[in-house]
């Protein structure tokens, strides 16, 4: 299959199709193909859908050809991270425990792409559980850029197979960065939607309070094309928010220059290289026309430190039917995790969900002054594997990696990932806008015209 096609963007692949210029079938064998080609070498795939994705294909092809088309999402190849369940193949959620589980039913978020005529090809490899590490006995997905580049966290099957060409959207969720992290260092676009935008039913959770679902894609346009068709109220997802979804890939211009915060005072954790990109970014940013305006972003850092101990909890409880019953079949970042989250006391947890609730309010009142936020994807310049080998020895490589991402998930607010340049290694560079509460719209058509003005978006890496 040629590069060019494999890393076309979702609407462009998807243009091709509905005007019948190439097949879903011609699209999915290829794309199957390079699955083959490349699954080896940089493992994104824990499970491949072979004959239900070229099945899928052809039901696309012969309804397109009726003249029956769906949408955007119509025959076009997609993956999804394998904590979302699925009756046709085993949803092992980066365990050795659940490997091999066939669900009942299919995750809410899958049952709606494949209502909009999506090919899928199948599930995505990631961290145990949803937490930082891979579990020692599975492999861990490899970052196409470079070898000893992180490929991010839990996500890290989407971030990757997005980015090699191996599927045109995929799913992701986010805990504290794991939407962002991956989208940071694999050079994709990255949406973490406002708590409750999303169902979460058929997912397996890591901390239901904390957990997002999201579309990681190559554009600002890609990924409102995704969440127009997964977002939305669900009956069996009583958290799930009844707010309309509009058809966001309808309407992506700004209507009026929006106000952009900065806090210097966060540059305090971010790397060198981290900085200067920002200060390009501020450059971009003020060239478009948006006003940028210095705030304080109310504590970050002791947010950041805040969210483990309320992921802690949350996680045992997720667990408590498996550990300790099983403890030995548990990596160790996850047993880690539980026993933090078993040993905590009721004061030290409310104590924590005081400072939840009085840092969402805060941040709720940074937001009636700016429309963005504008942080980093991640504070350490596309960080390697020996530095996250380090994470819990070095805090400034730990502050660089979580303020700017858990923070917005004890919150709950939306995030844009966009790719902003290349570290001096090569690798991709990101930044995130975030918004207040169900500003997606603002936030795609943020994304769209700062990708509109910069080309870091439309790179790949070399395979």
């Amino acid at each position: 299959m040629h590069e060019d096609l494999a890393y076309l963007e979702l609407t462009e692949i998807a243009e091709l199709i509905r005007t019948r210029q190439i097949t879903s079938t011609e699209v999915t064998t290829k794309i199957l193909e390079r699955i083959d080609a490349l699954q080896d070498r940089l493992q994104p795939y824990a499970t491949v859908m072979r004959t239900e994705a070229l099945a899928a294909a052809a039901r696309a092809d012969e309804e397109i050809s009726r003249g029956r088309y769906r949408g955007p999402l119509h025959g076009v190849p997609v993956a999804v991270k394998d904590l979302a369940c699925t009756v046709d193949a085993p949803t092992g959620a980066g365990t050795t425990i659940f490997e091999g589980f066939m669900a009942d039913h299919d995750a809410t978020v899958v049952t709606r792409l494949l209502d909009a005529g999506a090919v899928l090809l199948g599930k995505l490899r990631m961290t145990e559980g949803a937490f930082t590490s891979h579990h020692p006995d599975l492999p861990s997905p490899v970052n196409p850029w470079d070898a000893e580049t992180w490929a991010g966290s839990s996500s890290s099957g989407s971030g990757v197979a997005t980015a090699a060409g191996l599927a045109y959207a995929t799913l992701g969720s986010d805990t504290g960065g794991s939407i962002r992290l991956p989208s940071s260092q694999n050079g994709i676009t990255g949406l973490k939607p406002t708590w409750g935008r999303v169902s979460r039913y058929g997912i397996f959770d890591l901390a239901q309070s904390l957990d997002h679902v999201g579309p990681m894609c190559r554009s600002a346009k890609d990924a409102a094309v995704v969440l127009s068709v997964i977002a939305g109220r669900d009956e069996n997802d009583p958290t799930s928010a009844v707010v309309p979804v509009p058809a966001y890939e309808d309407n992506l211009r700004l209507p009026c220059a929006p106000v952009v915060g900065f806090d210097p005072s966060l540059n305090a954790h971010f790397d060198e290289e981290t900085r200067d990109m920002l200060a390009r970014t501020l450059t971009t940013v003020r060239e478009l026309g948006w006003r940028v305006v210095e705030v304080e972003t109310p504590g970050f850092l002791e947010a950041a430190e805040d969210w483990q101990g309320l992921c802690a909890v949350e996680t045992a409880q997720v667990h408590a039917e498996t550990y300790p019953s099983r403890k030995d079949e548990y990596g160790p970042a996850l047993a880690g995790l539980i026993e933090q989250g078993r040993a905590m006391t009721v004061i030290k947890y409310q104590t924590l969900m005081e400072r939840r609730r009085a840092f969402t309010g805060n941040m709720h009142r940074l937001f009636a002054d700016i429309d963005l936020l504008l942080i980093p994807g991640v504070g350490i310049a596309s960080p390697t594997l020996a530095q996250i080998d380090k994470l819990g020895e070095d805090p400034e490589v730990l502050a660089g990696v979580i303020v700017p991402t858990a923070p917005l998930d004890n919150c709950g607010f939306p995030t844009i990932t966009l790719p902003s340049g290349t570290s001096r290694r090569g690798t991709p560079l990101a930044i995130q806008f975030a918004a207040g509460p169900f500003q997606e719209q603002l936030l795609f058509g943020a994304g769209a015209a700062f990708q509109a003005a910069t080309d870091f978006h439309r790179s790949h890496p070399e395979l």
